[in-house]
C-alpha cells in the first residue's frame, strides 16, 4: 500500500455477518481429537489458515427445525449443523447409513436439495442439546471479511466418519490438540484466535471443563479478540491509520519470544497507540521484552506513531539508512542487507527490498521462513510504486529476490496472513508482467499520457481510483523505458519499434 491521496476516501469497516462454528470432537485410541481443515488458499476468510467447519447463516435455516431452541438461537444450530455436514459429512442426529449420507451430502453441495430435504430423507432430528454453546467471537474490524461467529461442541455421531470437502478445503481430519499446538508454535499450523482458544481448551481431561473455558476466553474487549497471535511470537496488533483502501489499518507486529520487537508502529492517534502499549505490556509481564522499534519504510501509515510509541514504551528505532533519512527522529540502528537482527530466542534477518521505496526492508524468520513483508505485497490488494521513490523495475526484483529465499508464510502490512509466500509472489509478478504488457499496448495504439494509458490498460480500475492508476501506469512507462520499449518527449510517450 501507500500513505493516503487527499480527495480518496477512507475505506469502510466491514459489516459482521451472523456465522456458526463447530467444535466437532471424538474421543480417540489416545485421548480427545477434534475435527480441523485447512481452508483452501483462495478463499477470502481464512484463505491457507487452519480452522472448524463453520460459515454465514442462510436465511434458509431459520426454517429448519431444532428441538430445545427457537428463534435466532434455532437457527444459528440448523446453520451450524448444515456447515458440519456440508464440510466433513456428519449429520447431527441422523439414522441413514454411511451411503445414503454421502449421496444427501452431494446433493446438498450440489445445489439439487436443501437442508430441511436432507434431513427428512436421512431420518434427523437436529437436538440443540448436541450442539452446546461454545462462545461467541466478533472478527475484529481491521479484516475485510467479518463474521459475528457462535461457536458449538459437538461429539462425533457413534457410526460416522468425517472428511474434507475439497471445494473448500484443502486438508482436514481429526487431530490431538497437543499435536496442533505443537504446529502453531513451530509455524507450520496459522490460527485464528478462537481456534487457538479452542485448541487449549479441549486439553482439559473433562469435557465440561473444557465447555466452561470455552465459553470465557481471556484477552477480550468485548467479543472481539485483543491477543491474535497467528503462530507462537507473531502477536499482531492492528492500527487504524491513513492508508489507501481498501486496506482500513496497518498491522503492527510485536514479534519474538525472549525478547521482542515491534515492527511498523504506524498510527499517530493516542487511542489507537494505547493498544499497542497495552500489549507491550501484557507481554511484558509474560516475559518478553521489547528491546526495539522496526520501520520497514518511512510512510506515515508504518512510521506515524514511531516517535511516541519510542518515547512511551523507552524503545530505539531501527531501519535501512535510506529509510532513517527521510524520518524526524534520530534511528539509534541502521540495518544493512542480510543483517541478522541478534534478537534472543528468535532469530530475524533483515533484507532489503527496495522498489515501493528506496530503504524497504522485509524481516526473515529463519527456522520457518516466515517473512515480515511490510508493504512488498498485501493480502487485500497490489502495491502502489509511485515514482520517483517507487520503481518498478527494482520492486519486480525485489519480488523475484524473496521469492529465491524460498519464504513461508508472508506477514504483510495490510490485511491477513499469506500462508502461501510463493504462490502470492509469483501471482504478483505475473499480474505485473500482464499489466506491463497491457500498458505497452496502450501506448503502441496512441495513448500518450498516464491517463490516456489508464483508459485503456486499467479498464478493471474503479474510477474513483484512477489517481493511483495513474502512478501505476507511470511506474510502467519507466520501467519499459528502462527496457528500451517505450520514450517520452515533451510530456509524452511512445512506443519503441523492436
Amino acid at each position: 500500500m501507500s500513505e493516503a491521496i487527499p480527495g480518496l476516501a477512507a475505506a469502510p469497516l466491514a459489516p459482521a455477518r451472523d456465522a456458526s462454528v463447530v467444535l466437532l470432537w471424538r474421543q480417540g485410541t489416545a485421548g480427545r481429537e477434534i475435527f480441523w481443515l485447512r481452508r483452501g488458499a483462495r478463499l477470502a476468510f481464512g484463505g491457507g489458515m487452519y480452522a472448524y467447519p463453520g460459515g454465514k447463516l442462510d436465511p434458509a435455516d431459520a426454517g429448519v427445525p431444532v428441538e430445545g431452541a427457537t428463534g435466532q438461537d434455532a437457527a444459528l444450530r440448523a446453520c451450524a449443523a448444515r456447515e458440519l455436514f456440508e464440510e466433513t459429512g456428519v449429520l447431527l442426529g441422523a439414522r441413514a447409513g454411511a451411503t445414503e449420507l454421502a449421496t444427501q451430502r452431494r446433493r446438498l453441495l450440489d445445489g439439487e436439495v436443501g437442508f430441511d430435504e436432507v434431513l427428512r430423507a436421512c431420518g434427523a432430528r437436529l437436538r440443540a442439546a448436541d450442539l452446546a454453546a461454545a462462545g461467541r467471537w466478533l472478527t475484529p474490524p481491521f479484516l475485510p471479511v467479518r463474521f459475528d461467529a457462535r461457536l458449538f461442541l459437538a461429539e462425533l455421531p457413534p457410526g460416522q466418519s468425517a472428511s474434507v470437502d475439497a471445494a473448500e478445503a484443502s486438508e482436514g481430519g481429526f487431530v490431538a490438540p497437543a499435536e496442533a499446538l505443537a504446529r502453531w508454535r513451530e509455524g507450520r499450523a496459522l490460527l485464528h484466535p478462537p481456534t487457538l482458544h479452542a485448541l487449549r481448551c479441549l486439553q482439559e481431561p473433562a469435557i465440561e471443563d473444557a465447555l466452561r473455558r470455552l465459553r470465557d476466553p481471556p484477552f477480550m474487549d468485548g467479543l472481539v479478540a485483543r491477543r491474535i497471535e497467528f503462530q507462537q511470537g507473531v502477536v499482531l496488533v492492528p492500527l487504524r491509520t491513513p492508508t489507501l483502501p481498501p486496506a482500513t489499518h496497518t498491522n503492527c507486529w510485536l514479534v519474538g519470544l525472549e525478547e521482542l520487537v515491534v515492527i511498523d508502529p504506524g498510527a499517530d492517534d493516542p487511542e489507537e497507540l494505547a493498544a499497542l502499549y497495552r500489549m507491550v505490556r501484557e507481554l511484558h509481564a509474560e516475559g518478553r521484552r521489547a528491546v526495539a522499534i522496526l520501520l520497514t519504510h518511512h510512510h506515515r501509515d508504518h512510521s506515524g506513531g514511531a516517535a511516541a510509541a519510542a518515547r512511551e514504551l523507552g524503545l530505539p528505532l531501527w531501519a535501512h539508512r535510506l529509510t532513517a533519512e527521510k524520518l524526524e527522529v534520530p534511528c539509534a540502528r541502521l540495518l544493512e542487507d542480510r543483517e541478522p537482527l541478534g534478537l534472543a530466542g528468535f532469530p530475524l534477518r533483515a533484507v532489503h527490498c527496495p522498489g515501493h521505496t528506496r530503504g524497504h526492508l522485509a524481516f526473515l524468520y529463519e527456522p520457518s521462513r516466515a517473512v515480515f513483508a511490510g508493504d512488498l505485497v498485501s493480502s487485500l490488494s497490489t502495491i502502489v510504486i509511485d515514482p520517483p521513490e517507487g520503481d518498478m523495475a527494482v520492486y519486480l526484483a525485489s519480488l523475484q529476490r524473496l521469492l529465491d529465499l524460498s519464504p513461508g508464510t508472508l506477514f504483510p502490512a495490510h490485511g491477513p496472513p499469506i500462508p502461501d509466500g510463493p504462490g502470492k509472489l509469483r501471482e504478483y509478478l505475473e499480474h505485473r508482467a500482464m499489466r506491463a504488457a497491457l500498458v505497452l499496448a496502450a501506448v503502441q495504439a496512441g495513448a500518450a499520457t498516464p491517463a490516456e494509458v489508464v483508459a485503456q490498460a486499467y479498464s478493471d480500475t474503479p474510477e474513483p481510483l484512477h489517481p493511483i492508476a495513474e502512478r501505476q501506469a507511470l511506474a510502467h512507462l519507466l520501467q519499459l523505458a528502462a527496457e528500451g520499449k517505450a520514450s517520452e518527449r515533451d510530456g509524452r510517450w511512445h512506443a519503441r519499434l523492436p
